[in-house]
């Protein structure tokens, strides 16, 4: 899964849920840029910063590292990284920084001659797998990145019912339900379309770049989706995968249209074969 990549995109385009991960408002995020920065003339490049509105000297700067793979010299690299920046550029503001690992088995441990930054509180460590499920819509977005597969289907759809429910406007709505959907998309590249519709609800499915951009492929590769044989055929093969995702055979005939017995006896091909 490219992490880096989807992280860009949840921080870049809903900066408040970086600011829900570490206890402050969202709404604090209105007034921050997520970038990426590399340290000129270095081999540095720092992954994340969230950088305050010009003037707001009392804003600190956070610098931001994602961590899903063992790194034995993670905090070497970061505070070299934090402190070559103030180096190169000319600002007031003070800082912290954020490390998010995956899970707590990937933490190295910050070295001892770095102490008095974890004392100070300059440096707040997550883990990702501590969130709990009783977070809000955009924490448990990120916690969808790290949610096994046996899960994230049930979360998932979890997550877009909330997204109905606490999102009133219709623009911030949309771009949630792609937000989750790429995250899926991401953790389950195999996926079908029946698959996905399966998984968001049609309706959702129907209103995200995803599907209009394959619809238009359909149609550009002569597909007709309005033969039913060809159709009902694709729903049975969708049948197997999402029963393995954790669904129910009675949710899987729900979602794709087809009748329990339906859904009962390709369960049981799959078996015997």
């Amino acid at each position: 899964m490219k992490t880096d990549s989807i992280f860009y995109q949840i921080f870049q385009n809903f900066p408040g849920i970086f600011f829900e991960l570490i206890g402050q408002p969202a709404v604090t995020g209105a007034i921050y840029e997520f970038i990426s920065v590399e340290v000129k003339q270095t081999a540095f490049r720092i992954d994340g910063l969230f950088l305050p509105e010009p003037g707001l000297i009392e804003q600190p700067i956070y610098f931001l590292e994602i961590q899903f793979q063992k790194d034995n010299r993670l905090y070497q690299r970061l505070f070299a990284e934090i402190f070559l920046y103030f180096s190169r550029y000319d600002c007031g503001n003070d800082w912290r920084g954020v490390v998010i690992f995956k899970n707590k088995s990937l933490d190295p441990g910050v070295p001892l001659q770095y102490r008095g930054l974890l004392m100070s509180q300059q440096v707040q460590i997550l883990y990702l797998d501590e969130l709990g499920v009783e977070e809000s819509l955009g924490v448990g977005v990120v916690k969808l990145v790290v949610e096994n597969q046996k899960k994230a289907a049930n979360f998932a759809r979890q997550l877009l019912n909330k997204a109905r429910q606490e999102i009133a406007d219709e623009l911030n709505r949309q771009r949630i339900i792609e937000l989750i959907e790429t995250i899926v998309l991401y953790k389950f590249p195999q996926m079908t379309r029946q698959e996905l519709e399966a998984m968001f609800g049609f309706k959702e499915l129907k209103q995200t770049r995803y599907f209009q951009e394959v619809a238009q492929e359909a149609r550009e590769q002569g597909i007709q989706e309005g033969r039913q044989e060809g159709r009902q055929e694709g729903k049975l093969e969708a049948v197997p995968r999402l029963l393995a995702l954790g669904l129910s055979v009675e949710q899987v005939a729900e979602a794709l249209g087809l009748s329990v017995e339906q859904v009962q006896q390709k369960a049981d091909e799959q078996t015997s074969t």
